[in-house]
């Protein structure tokens, strides 16, 4: 199937024909579905802090994480021109003559809900700047020049936000001021991100942007040390080339380029799995680039926060006095309440033939499952959003566990899968808290536990010509598979993503 010249070609992008060969495998057979047994709901594999709760784990925060090194890590590198679809889509057209451009203006609900509102977003004073010279918008809107105004706004002749990462727009307005969303980050990372006056936040970036993001930090790493009284450690990194998927034609043949070589494709966020794993730390939040909220609304998510590592560090306390324990002989008491906290906390749930294994065994099967990178995930009630669900879910070993499911991964002619899917109550706005070392202080190998068996397959076109294209397993679905996982209710005001640029005008994105 491979030439010389595609060998060498897999070999530069650090991959090997195994990998690749096992690929197209899976777009021939396709992924297996999950098999889910019943949606999380509170007490049934979601935690619910009552206030008491809260008040005595935001009271002990700082004591709490005094010995952890903790990271902020941020997936920034997503394009922002999806936000601008609409716009996008009437600025490309023609037309003839002013009364066919308000026609068309009227059909289009979104375009006119922009214009209607347009002084209202953050980047309304550089995008008037820029038409200085005609009389800003105003002038350009009594002169019904729509196209104009949308040009300079999403082309690189203008602030060229059509072709910028969200995390380089201006989303939110303070006074005169603009601030990105990468900015709102290292805002969120002083308020609890931070340890010992420092605040390390880690981005992951597209090639083509890190200059941007870099020079940005440049001019405002300063201003936010000072204001907040710490030092921000930044960092950044860029998905790995090692990680593209291969991409075959609808027959499940290599697809090639005009020139004959083979085309690999980004594999979506699973692939940060590999950046994931580079950072060292004791404890790593992960939260998506545009969900942020100005800093009038800000308190509910930092508090959120310091909670998710209060609950997190008490169960990984409890998780290493008992694989210590482990280490030598263990009574019968012992083992008992291990499996009860398995069960219990952990929402592990043993297979059918557990319970007649022989002591040594079940020593094994315990030590196996409380040895695992350990997280938790922020869930709210679901609104109607999109988003992976809690779950219990079986695993490949006949276990039983926590997992976040992607619509994707239910068999969508399962009454019963989809019976459960309609009932779920909670589903996961990205808002995870990653404890990634042992109880020896060493940092786990991340990719040891994930599943490979739920990756994505979608399909695409490339220079008119279908094709199939492969997502490793998402980051926080099957990447994070055989973690040990909890997840906690969190505030609806915690997730506030902003996927098209009217979702800006929402309150949770204006000022107070």
């Amino acid at each position: 199937m491979f030439s010389a010249q595609d060998l060498r070609q897999i070999q530069s992008n650090g991959t090997n024909e195994a990998t690749i060969n096992k690929q197209i495998v899976y777009f021939e057979k396709g992924f297996p579905y999950l098999a889910i047994k019943k949606a999380a709901a509170i007490g049934e594999g979601i935690i619910s802090f009552s206030d008491s709760e809260k008040e005595k784990s935001l009271k002990e925060y700082i004591q709490t994480v005094s010995d952890k090194k903790i990271v902020k890590f941020v997936p920034a590198s997503g394009a922002a021109s999806r936000m601008f679809k609409d716009l996008f889509s009437f600025a490309d057209k023609t037309y003839p003559t002013t009364e066919e451009q308000e026609e068309a203006l009227s059909k289009n609900k979104a375009v006119t809900y922009f214009f209607e509102h347009i002084k209202k977003f953050s980047f309304y004073s550089d995008l008037d700047e820029h038409f200085e010279k005609e009389g800003g918008i105003a002038g350009l809107m009594a002169k019904k020049q729509y196209n104009k105004i949308l040009n300079g706004l999403l082309n690189e002749s203008g602030l060229n936000y059509g072709g910028l990462p969200k995390g380089l727009l201006n989303f939110h307005s303070y006074g005169s001021q603009g601030r990105t969303p990468a900015e709102e980050h290292l805002v969120e990372g002083a308020m609890y991100a931070s340890n010992e006056g420092e605040s390390h936040i880690h981005f992951t970036v597209s090639p083509e942007h890190r200059l941007k993001f870099v020079e940005l930090m440049e001019k405002i790493d300063e201003k936010y040390a000072k204001k907040f009284g710490i030092k921000y450690k930044i960092s950044f990194s860029e998905q790995k080339k090692s990680t593209d998927t291969i991409a075959v034609d609808l027959q499940n043949m290599p697809f090639r380029e005009p020139d004959g070589t083979l085309l690999f494709r980004p594999a979506g966020h699973g692939a940060l799995l590999s950046n994931l794993n580079d950072i060292d730390a004791d404890l790593i939040y992960i939260k998506n680039i545009d969900n942020v909220v100005p800093d009038h609304l800000k308190q509910e998510t930092i508090d959120s926060k310091k909670l998710l590592a209060s609950a997190i560090i008490g169960v990984q306390d409890k998780i290493f006095t008992y694989l210590k324990s482990l280490e030598g002989d263990v009574s019968e008491e012992i083992t008992q309440e291990i499996e009860a906290f398995l069960e219990t906390t952990l929402c592990v749930l043993p297979s059918q033939g557990y319970k007649n294994s022989s002591a040594q065994d079940k020593k094994k099967y315990l030590i196996s499952k409380l040895n695992r990178p350990l997280r938790i995930c922020g869930m709210v009630k679901n609104e109607g959003e999109p988003g992976g669900g809690p779950f219990w879910a079986e695993n490949e070993d006949k276990t039983i566990s926590l997992q976040i499911v992607e619509t994707a991964q239910i068999d969508p002619n399962s009454e019963s899968d989809l019976a459960i899917l309609k009932n779920s109550t909670h589903f996961n706005p990205v808002d995870l808290l990653c404890a990634v070392k042992n109880y020896k202080a060493k940092k786990f190998n991340l990719m040891e536990f994930t599943d490979p068996n739920t990756g994505f397959i979608t399909q695409k076109s490339k220079d008119g010509k279908d094709l199939k294209a492969q997502e490793l397993p998402g980051l926080w679905n099957g990447a994070m598979s055989d973690w040990n996982t909890l997840f906690c209710e969190v505030p609806l005001i915690t997730f506030n993503p902003v996927k098209t640029v009217n979702d800006l005008l929402r309150k949770e994105h204006q000022p107070e």
